[in-house]
């Protein structure tokens, strides 16, 4: 599970996903944690054809059996096996509302020393990350105002070679079943089919990079270098 990650600039942004310069100016902070907001990438409602929009939503998808938008339970991070079945879920999941999450860097908590050590992970190749997520926009029935907002995928991540080495582990669970989390890296190649596809071919995509497409690294020695 992530629960913070930080983003390209909105002009980078723009540039790496060809979206124009036709966009209002956004605003997000860098580092984007849990009910704050943050940008992500869709398929435009609007549009006639096929294009690409990009919206500022709050980072913790909003169901439409809300009552507020701000929730009491987490919807930041969806397990992608679930998203059929999960009431938050599964009506954005089956209307294909589904979104891309740009990001330059995340971080998850690595705990091989038994204490929490944050890494961040970085793509090798030096290009911004598109992590798979799912968008829904709410309405305040009492006011009338819109809420944009979007949940970050996870899949299952035992058998990779880098990121089963994140989260605490469960004591009670063999090596083979933690059911360790990972965030879903999407290839450049594959974010049209993302964003207009069918729900099966998006199954086809919800899967883990290769070892060597990631950087990582302590975020303390990261910093330390820094200063």
């Amino acid at each position: 599970m992530c629960n913070r990650y930080e983003t390209p600039t909105q002009i980078e942004t723009e540039r790496f996903w060809h979206l124009g310069r036709d966009n209002a100016p956004a605003v997000w902070p860098r580092a984007v944690f849990p009910r704050a907001p943050g940008p992500f990438i869709r398929r435009a409602r609007d549009a006639a054809g096929y294009e690409r929009e990009l919206i500022v939503g709050q980072w913790g998808l909003i169901p439409w059996f809300a009552k507020e938008p701000k929730l009491k339970f987490p919807t930041n991070n969806a397990r992608s096996e679930e998203l059929e079945a999960k009431a938050s879920y599964k009506d954005p999941w089956k209307r294909g509302q589904r979104c891309i999450i740009p990001a330059s860097t995340f971080d998850e908590p690595n705990w091989e020393t038994g204490k929490n050590v944050w890494w961040q992970f970085k793509r090798a190749d030096g290009d911004p990350w598109g992590l798979a997520g799912l968008w829904n926009t709410w309405i305040d029935k009492a006011t009338g105002e819109v809420h944009e907002s979007y949940t970050m995928l996870t899949t299952n991540a035992d058998d990779h070679p880098l990121m089963r080495r994140m989260h605490k582990p469960d004591p009670k669970a063999p090596a083979d079943k933690q059911d360790k989390r990972s965030v879903i890296p999407l290839d450049a190649a594959d974010f049209d089919q993302w964003l207009e596809g069918t729900a099966d071919q998006a199954k086809k995509l919800m899967k883990l990079a290769p070892v060597e497409v990631f950087e990582s690294y302590p975020l303390a020695a990261a910093q330390a270098e820094l200063r």
